[in-house]
């Protein structure tokens, strides 16, 4: 693993090709996606850590000074992610991404379309629902007062499937530890960034993109997942079965297969 750092955003550069960014989502670090990268040996795969979460507690957007005031945002988000791609030199990317960083993907997709050649959507989300909003703010309240360690304990056991929880103990591990490991100040202004986002303008969005959602996702319900596709000019969705909300997780060989076929396909 290969980090190189943009304002103060830590990212991983891996491999070389055509180049696929990566969007992590509320509590995830770049390492989510580590179980695709052995069907992308064909890529130039780029996994930053968005502003707030695991390496990147010490990124400029979360500064006093810039004009937002350390306020994060999906708009944030994305503008973060544009800023990456500049310095790295990528003039076009494929855009793949999970939970929130669906959301902040089709940001990305709205602000600069004719960089954006595609967009792999993993536990998609159009915007949060009223009752999610509300979550999100008292999750955001918890983590500053108590720490991460029940926020934790809850997500691992609520956001994987049942079949996850009762064969993948790493699976549960893993989710369980990618949360104990963010910065609890950090976590908790992108649970507000959550809670405060609204929808891109999906009208505006019209590259190839796959919609991949679990049957059993309680976070993004499989009925967003079909709203959202169904908003979208060129997309298509597939669904996983006995699947929760960390599908590149707990269903890494499907999920696999699926980007890769739809990365052939649009490149």
């Amino acid at each position: 693993m290969a980090v190189a750092w943009v304002d103060r955003i830590a990212v991983d550069v891996h491999g070389e090709g055509d180049a696929v960014v990566f969007v992590h989502g509320l509590g995830g670090t770049l390492n989510v996606w580590t179980p695709l990268l052995p069907a992308l040996g064909r890529w130039r795969c780029v996994r930053p850590e968005l502003p707030g979460a695991g390496r990147s507690t010490r990124a400029y957007a979360l500064a006093e000074s810039t004009t937002h005031r350390g306020h994060l945002s999906a708009g944030t988000h994305a503008d973060a992610v544009l800023r990456v791609c500049e310095v790295l030199g990528i003039a076009r990317m494929h855009l793949v991404a999970h939970s929130f960083g669906t959301l902040v993907a089709q940001h990305v997709a709205v602000k600069a379309p004719a960089r954006v050649r595609s967009l792999a959507l993993f536990g998609a989300l159009l915007e949060p629902a009223p009752a999610q909003r509300e979550a999100m703010h008292a999750r955001a309240a918890a983590a500053r007062a108590q720490g991460l360690f029940e926020i934790a304990e809850a997500v691992a056991q609520a956001a994987l499937s049942a079949s996850s929880r009762e064969t993948q103990p790493v699976t549960v591990a893993y989710v369980r530890e990618s949360l104990l490991a963010q910065d609890a100040e950090g976590y908790a202004r992108n649970c507000l960034a959550l809670a405060e986002a609204t929808a891109a303008h999906t009208e505006l969005i019209g590259c190839p993109t796959l919609v991949v959602n679990g049957d059993e996702d309680v976070v993004t319900p499989l009925s967003g997942a079909r709203q959202l596709a169904g908003r979208l000019k060129d997309a298509r969705l597939e669904v996983l079965n006995r699947c929760g909300h960390w599908p590149t997780l707990e269903r890494p060989a499907e999920c696999q297969r699926l980007l890769r076929d739809f990365l052939d396909r649009v490149r």
